[in-house]
């Protein structure tokens, strides 16, 4: 009876370790200033802070989330890269990745939807679009077409690109969309820790996925980007 029992512990705790830490267990935040932020926030119950450096093309990324009326840390700071000139966009293909508080859009991904996700996913194929051409009317949008994309606009990402494995959209620019102002800015898997991207926010695939299970579409979950010591007001504007 005792041999079972260490049997079935260890396989229970070598499942838990396996989970990773990225949603752990959730915390009391200790930054007193970070919690009267959040206490402010309405109309959300999930919130994902970036913080950044000005010109630094690293990040940290951490969740929160309302549980019972107290906001908790729901996971520990990770490692992630951003825009090759930092942060703080302004224009289409300065680099930078934007600052400020955004609703988290569409998840999706060119493989299947991780397990027990919350959020809706969609699966993507060589026929989605999202438009970067300023001149176009689909500018800073998700498109679907099925003809040469070459013929219909000026730039474009695919949205089965490696990187795009698994990724959700940061609403940047579409309430309302102003040309030129910056667009198709995604949460992603990095392409390693020392690299930067050309203005999304990107970490390693295990923890977007578990980022993705842990996002909650009745939460209405969003994305705060911008420098350690002014996050805070972001949050509150939002």
């Amino acid at each position: 009876m005792k041999r079972k029992f260490i049997i079935i512990f260890t396989l229970v705790f070598t499942f838990v370790i396996s989970l990773g830490n990225t949603t752990s267990a959730a915390t009391p935040i200790s930054d007193p200033n970070l919690r009267n932020a959040l206490s402010k926030v309405r109309d959300t119950g999930q919130v994902i802070i970036v913080k950044a450096k000005p010109y630094s093309r690293t990040a940290t990324v951490q969740g929160f989330e309302k549980i019972n009326g107290q906001w908790m840390a729901s996971f520990q700071p990770i490692p992630a890269v951003i825009g090759k000139n930092g942060i703080g966009k302004t224009t289409e293909g300065d680099g930078k990745t934007p600052v400020g508080a955004y609703q988290i859009g569409s998840t999706f991904g060119w493989a299947k939807s991780p397990t027990n996700m919350k959020m809706p996913y969609k699966q993507t194929n060589k026929f989605h679009y999202w438009v970067d051409d300023t001149t176009s009317r689909d500018y800073n949008k998700w498109m679907y077409y099925t003809g040469n994309p070459y013929s219909r606009w000026k730039s474009f990402e695919r949205l089965n690109h490696p990187l795009y494995k698994y990724a959700f959209v940061i609403r940047f620019n579409n309430q309302p969309i102003v040309n030129g102002k910056g667009s198709a800015i995604f949460f992603h898997v990095w392409n390693g820790p020392t690299t930067y991207t050309a203005g999304c926010v990107a970490v390693s695939e295990k923890h977007v996925v578990n980022i993705l299970r842990w996002l909650d579409a009745k939460k209405k979950p969003i994305i705060v980007i911008g420098d350690p010591n002014l996050i805070n007001s972001s949050i509150i504007n939002y």
